[in-house]
């Protein structure tokens, strides 16, 4: 990808992926017959980095591919091919003390904090257990003082009040301060978000965005934040990159981004996007051109064309490369191109941007 897919940089580059490819193949069942070799495509060539103090967000609906991303950085999941940089060096961590180490630097935070907290142990065990596996403490006083420390750095006190009460006895919010709290305890240099907010009541979902925030700028931490919220997405990140259908189609300091829209993807994102102070006539001719693509079978060239209002013939052929634009902007999308006509994409990529409602 010729284009910086990271946007703003506040620090220098703690994590990068380089054309990350992820493909799961499909078993044959007694109730289903499949063909020889299908697999879905849940992401492809996706290039990114993560620097130090800057937060940076993935935007995409359900089903595009942006949690698996989560998921091969933090290394859960293998990647069909691509790499995965930690410090400037490629990372292939395979083995269990391997997996450790990178693990100690790269840490995620699920999107369900009552299904990632096991529901048998107490908050001092989800606390203290990341603190012993890599031997962070070495006594049980020096466990405690951590825990209590860990508890007070994602605001909740007093910490003696939560540290032997169990997940059903906690709300969704402090639920989810005690996740943020176990992936800080091994001192992390990347934070890994995965919808982090999405089942919490909105009455709270500010607050953890701004603790998250709080906790980037104090730990100097590369952040990323994964989301389908455009809205929180524009008020939490330094960067924003929008994925859809296992690719990134544009990306940029979130300000810019969320403003001026160019690919007709995040364009019609901001258009579902709830804005009582938006004309929605326009939106609506957008939204209502079909649905995501099956990741099985995905369209050839860009996988919007079958929803795209502006789709021209070479949309349908070739995979369009990142542009880039002023601003440190880039958008994947042939409205940019010169390579299907030049002068007469002009006026269409100026009305496809005067139809979004800001």
């Amino acid at each position: 990808m010729p284009v910086d897919a990271a946007g703003a940089a506040s620090g220098d580059v703690v994590l990068e992926a380089r054309r990350l490819t992820k493909h799961y193949p499909i078993r044959r069942t007694r109730v289903r017959e499949v063909a020889k070799h299908q697999v879905v495509h849940a992401v492809e060539d996706v290039s990114l980095s993560l620097n130090a103090g800057a937060v940076v967000a993935i935007v995409g609906e359900s089903g595009s591919g942006k949690s698996t991303v989560g998921r091969l950085l933090a290394k859960l999941e293998p990647a069909t091919s691509g790499q995965v940089l930690l410090r400037g060096k490629v990372d292939n961590a395979q083995r269990a003390r391997a997996l450790r180490a990178y693990r100690r630097e790269v840490q995620l935070v699920f999107q369900d904090p009552f299904a990632s907290l096991n529901p048998i142990h107490t908050v001092s065990y989800h606390l203290a257990r990341p603190l012993q596996i890599h031997r962070i403490t070495k006594s049980k006083q020096e466990t405690r003082e951590q825990t209590l420390s860990l508890l007070e750095r994602v605001h909740l006190n007093p910490g003696a009040q939560f540290i032997d009460k169990y997940p059903h006895e906690l709300s969704g919010g402090q639920r989810q301060r005690i996740a943020i709290a176990r992936a800080l305890a091994v001192n992390p240099r990347v934070l890994l978000a995965d919808e982090p907010v999405s089942m919490l009541d909105v009455s709270i979902r500010l607050s953890l965005l701004n603790l998250l925030a709080e906790i980037g700028r104090r730990d100097d931490l590369a952040l990323l934040y994964i989301t389908h919220d455009i809205a929180s997405a524009r008020y939490f990140a330094d960067t924003v990159l929008v994925m859809y259908a296992g690719r990134l189609v544009e990306g940029g300091p979130a300000e810019d981004v969320t403003q001026s829209p160019t690919h007709p993807y995040t364009q019609l994102l901001l258009a579902a996007a709830p804005n009582p102070d938006s004309a929605r006539g326009t939106a609506k001719s957008i939204i209502s051109r079909g649905e995501a693509p099956s990741m099985i079978d995905p369209p050839s060239g860009c996988r919007f064309h079958p929803r795209c209002p502006y789709a021209m013939p070479i949309c349908t052929e070739q995979v369009p490369e990142p542009t880039a634009l002023p601003g440190g902007r880039w958008a994947a999308c042939w409205l940019l191109s010169e390579k299907d006509g030049g002068s007469e994409l002009e006026p269409r990529l100026a009305t496809a941007t005067e139809e979004i409602p800001h």
